[in-house]
């Protein structure tokens, strides 16, 4: 994940028999063909029987993809008429958490709540795992993807940059994380998740404290120094007065209600346009303290519709799906692979912040950033509200 945090998910419990689905979908599956693909191998299977196997399903259940955040409302209408398949979109607003309680919730009962493919913070991937939430599968673009379970398990899909999303005239604009502990941010700063559900609010957490450690985190223990540095940072901003402990949504920075907030670049950028100045907003890369946040792409273990699940991590992860999230501002994990070969328009890459701006930004291992979110979740209340 308010439209953009994708958190507050309420967990359904789907007892709902298969004429739901159908009748939820409102699409008709196609007649099955006499084999469909083996899914226990985890590899590629062949596009024209894959897409076969996906027209018998009809559908794809997606979660936590709301239209404004990386493009994803023109990718869903781009894979529907792509591929004549309907798409049940469950809450759009649900964190990465949310998403792998939905799939325990409704493992046993694969209604129109469960859903066959889930986009979380990369950190969430070990849980998943642990607890065998997702199926693995390898795109036929898996060898160009730099980060990535070997065996298929899930792979990162994008990324962006946490900045400053000011509301220009509303409060000074900040050059780094220090600045925003002014007595003029008094209840002006906040954050676009509940770092309980977010990363991307587990991430603002850290990136103020990697600030305050005066370097990119290197090793293990300065990552655990860097988190809890983080959290001593919203202590005294939460004692300030400063921190304004409210989500913040598209919709409540153009009302002026959240006059900064911290968001991955692509969201910020996305709101300054659907805004178009009313307000006008200021986006800024902090000096120190820029992390670079990868999201994760995965299957449901439990996934009703496997090969439109399947079908739909093609479309992602090739040079076109990649290609949409550039155009909603995201970095496309393959974008090395693609620029080598030249099929970036120079258009969509100038739509990216000045690359020196963001030269800097730190890029954690998956076991850091394991570290680094249970070090947050877990201290979070106690240390900054004292309970």
């Amino acid at each position: 994940m308010s439209k953009l945090n994708r958190r507050d998910f309420l967990k359904v419990s789907a007892a709902a028999s298969a004429s739901a689905v159908l009748a939820s979908c409102g699409g008709a599956a196609t007649e099955a063909p006499a084999a469909l693909p083996d899914l226990t191998t985890g590899e590629a299977i062949p596009m024209d029987a894959l897409i076969a196997a996906a027209k018998t399903e009809g559908q794809l259940t997606t979660i936590a993809l709301p239209h404004d955040w990386a493009n994803y409302g023109e990718m869903i209408e781009t894979f529907k008429a792509k591929y004549g398949l309907t798409v049940n979109e469950l809450n759009p607003d649900a964190g990465s958490a949310d998403e792998l309680e939905a799939i325990r919730a409704n493992k046993d009962a694969a209604g129109p709540q469960a859903p066959d493919v889930i986009d979380v913070g990369v950190a969430h991937t070990v849980t998943a795992m642990a607890d065998g939430l997702i199926a693995k599968y390898k795109v036929a673009t898996f060898d160009t993807i730099p980060m990535k379970d070997p065996d298929g398990y899930w792979w990162a899909e994008y990324y962006g940059a946490l900045v400053f999303e000011v509301i220009k005239g509303a409060v000074p604009t900040p050059a780094d994380w220090e600045d925003l502990l002014d007595p003029v941010y008094k209840g002006k700063v906040a954050m676009a998740g509940d770092v309980l559900k977010s990363n991307q609010s587990v991430q603002t957490v850290f990136a103020s404290g990697i600030s305050r450690l005066g370097k990119n985190p290197e090793t293990m223990d300065e990552a655990m120094q860097a988190a809890e540095l983080g959290l001593e940072y919203w202590k005294e901003m939460n004692a300030a007065g400063n921190f304004l402990p409210v989500i913040a949504d598209q919709g409540k920075i153009a009302l002026g209600e959240t006059p900064l907030v911290m968001e991955w670049d692509y969201l910020a950028l996305a709101n300054r346009d659907a805004l178009a100045g009313n307000p006008e907003l200021e986006i800024v890369v902090p000096k120190t303290g820029v992390v670079a946040g990868p999201y994760a792409g995965g299957i449901s273990a439990y996934a009703p519709h496997p090969y439109a699940a399947r079908l739909w991590w093609e479309f992602v992860m090739s040079d076109e799906g990649q290609l949409l999230y550039l155009k909603g501002y995201a970095h496309p994990i393959r974008y090395t692979d693609m620029a080598a070969r030249g099929v970036i328009p120079a258009d969509l890459a100038a739509k990216l912040p000045p690359a020196e701006d963001v030269a800097n930004a730190v890029f954690l291992t998956l076991d850091q950033i394991s570290v680094v979110k249970t070090t947050i979740t877990e201290n979070w209340r106690k240390v900054v509200y004292g309970e």
